[in-house]
């Protein structure tokens, strides 16, 4: 089994996944509250302004400070890390592979020879289940994928070998 899976077909970067680093990654989802609390949607550009505001009003108040990012400043949760349930979705990932104009849909490989279809719209929402209970998926790893809604998180798609636009 590989850790690594690629973003291949109509797309102008072909990108590799490697969700063994994800846990690090700003953009996890904790899985344990994510199904159960409300979400609402947010645009990320707007999100993206905002922050950016804060740094910057934070700057005029108490100088340049460094390193310049609040992100890097962030205390990383130790133990949150250590028994949590991690996901991410695919939708970042899809948005730098830059999917070509006509291509319409993304198909999931997996393992078995076996092949699940997406509109490029659902695709972006499916999340990939990385880490359970603080553990590396490793059976039917390396990711298992859920819907946004939570409908399948008892029968997750797994064994994902590549991610293919076409």
């Amino acid at each position: 089994m590989t850790s690594i899976i690629p973003i291949k077909g109509a797309v102008t970067y072909k990108l590799t996944l490697d969700p063994t680093v994800w846990i690090f990654d700003d953009r996890r989802l904790d899985l344990k509250t994510y199904f159960v609390t409300e979400r609402s949607v947010e645009d990320s550009e707007e999100k993206y302004l905002r922050d950016v505001g804060a740094h910057w009003s934070r700057e005029i108040m108490e100088g340049a400070v460094f390193p310049p990012t609040l992100k890097t400043e962030r205390k990383f949760d130790r133990k949150g890390m250590q028994t949590g349930t991690f996901g991410m979705e695919l939708k970042p990932f899809l948005k730098n592979a830059e999917i070509s104009a006509e291509a319409t849909t993304v198909v999931l490989e997996c393992a078995n020879g076996s092949e699940h279809s997406f509109t490029i719209e659902e695709a972006g929402s499916l999340i990939f289940k990385f880490s359970q209970d603080g553990k590396p998926i490793t059976e039917g790893g390396p990711v298992h994928v859920l819907f946004a809604d939570g409908s399948n998180t008892e029968n997750p798609i797994t064994d994902v070998v590549a991610i293919r636009v076409q």
